[in-house]
């Protein structure tokens, strides 16, 4: 079995798959945002835009160009099941298409809209790439 791209340690089938496939919704924040990590790293667009929160869902999105390598959650606020809104900070490192290396480091902001969440914005921080 493939471990999942995100970090969790378990297999993409049992983690991150039945989000990006919509057979489930991630149930917290941190859930969402590792999923949409997968989906950054599977170059899945449609699934970053289904997951972005409508209000702030740009009209299209590039995903082409480098290499996701990696992620760290650093930080959980909120986002439980139970919660309204939530956020995550966490580090992603990448390989440019010119082979360079670096980070980007995002404080992400989720709302939760019924039983789902979704991505609103977040401030970013990048090195290298």
């Amino acid at each position: 079995m493939a471990q999942c791209p995100c970090g969790s340690g378990g297999a993409f089938s049992d983690c991150c798959r039945p989000f990006l496939t919509g057979k489930s919704h991630a149930a917290t924040a941190e859930a969402l945002m590792r999923s949409r990590y997968t989906a950054y790293v599977r170059r899945d667009r449609s699934y970053l835009l289904r997951t972005w929160h409508p209000d702030t869902r740009p009209v299209t999105l590039d995903v082409d160009g480098g290499t996701w390598q990696g992620l760290e959650i650093l930080a959980t606020e909120h986002g439980q099941a139970a919660d309204a809104s939530g956020t995550v900070t966490f580090v992603a490192h990448f390989a440019s298409d010119a082979g360079d290396n670096g980070t980007m480091r995002e404080h992400s902001r989720f709302e939760r809209l019924g039983d789902e969440w979704f991505y609103v914005d977040g401030d970013v921080k990048g090195d290298g790439g």
